[in-house]
């Protein structure tokens, strides 16, 4: 398998994060990036680093307002008074407020929306460089039948215009605007990440050319908490095409497995042009911060079922953090799924 990187996804570095009244290491660090290209790599992948496509691809998807904001925060850093190696906000916008800020402090509150994504010196180029992983991977994936983009920091809980749960740009929506473009029809998402996509949600919910169907554990106590139930289904021209699947937390690969069978149902329904996979290893059974079970197993039989869809295929990284079986099942995926392929 072509994989699709870009090694500036290293300059976004956090140390700690604010959890549940704790600081703890934050989960979401420059070493993921490096288990899993090291381990793509061992296993015989092919890698290539993206071509820079420039801002155009991600302004089709991010408001222009919100990457102004992102591209040159830190350089304004001097506008918070006493501010550190990262910068952050513990104000947020509500719904019930009534007008937009225009200092700093108050414009990060209105454009993120926890504390989970600090932004530090290289923040802007890494999450840039994992957007144009994503892109490369797009078109990568039209050109060869499939791909995988190795974006990190991940991207699926971006909205067009906020940052949160680790995400700054979405990195699989940036991909399925690009595949919609080049072959003009309808592009599905299915995305497997154990937290629900809800920034991928909200940039498509009103949309009929983008198919969104997650599969995730049950939010209702578990975050995004605010998105991912089973009656989200999108507005407007979007009604009937945006599907959720939420599952009770401790599912293992028997009822995750049925439900990505049956989000691949409704996706053969729509018959995509492309497939965009929100590819989260944070289902496993050993993740850090995961609650649903999914074995090794589990996940090469994902695989396998994804490739038998037959479809164009990109596979976007999300989540999945660092443990052990985190690169051991990245490889099953990528190698089942190849096998799938290659009819062995």
């Amino acid at each position: 398998m072509r994989i699709i990187h870009d090694a500036r996804s290293v300059k976004h570095d956090p140390e700690l994060f604010f959890r549940r009244g704790s600081l703890i290491p934050h989960p979401e660090r420059a070493d993921r990036y490096r288990v899993l290209r090291d381990a793509a790599a061992a296993a015989g992948h092919r890698i290539t680093e993206a071509a820079d496509q420039g801002l155009g691809p991600i302004r089709a998807v991010h408001d222009a307002g919100y990457l102004d904001l992102l591209s040159t925060v830190w350089e304004r850093r001097a506008e918070i008074p006493g501010v550190g190696d990262e910068i952050l906000t513990g104000h947020f916008a509500r719904p019930h407020m009534h007008r937009a800020p225009t200092g700093l402090l108050g414009r990060l509150g209105l454009h993120l929306a926890d504390t989970s994504t600090p932004i530090r010196a290289g923040t802007w180029e890494a999450v840039y460089g994992s957007a144009q992983a994503a892109i490369g991977g797009a078109d990568c994936a039209l050109d060869e039948g499939h791909a995988y983009a190795l974006c990190r920091p991940p991207g699926h809980h971006a909205y067009a215009d906020s940052a949160g749960g680790f995400c700054f740009l979405n990195n699989a929506a940036i991909a399925a605007e690009r595949m919609v473009a080049a072959t003009g029809g309808r592009v599905a998402i299915l995305d497997i990440d154990v937290h629900h996509g809800n920034g991928t949600q909200g940039i498509f919910y009103a949309r009929a050319d983008v198919l969104t169907v997650s599969v995730h554990a049950d939010p209702a106590d578990y975050f995004p908490f605010f998105a991912g139930y089973a009656d989200e289904t999108g507005s407007g021209e979007g009604t009937g095409h945006n599907r959720n699947r939420p599952l009770p937390h401790g599912s293992g690969d028997g009822p995750w497995l049925d439900a990505i069978g049956e989000a691949l149902a409704e996706i053969a329904v729509a018959r995509p042009a492309a497939l965009v996979v929100a590819l989260g290893l944070d289902a496993s059974e050993h993740d850090p911060i995961g609650v649903l079970r999914v074995t090794g197993a589990g996940f090469g039989q994902a695989a396998r079922m994804i490739a038998g869809a037959g479809l164009t295929t990109l596979l976007v990284q999300e989540g999945g953090y660092l443990c052990d079986a985190l690169p051991r099942n990245l490889v099953t995926f990528l190698g089942a799924f190849d096998a799938a392929r290659n009819g062995a």
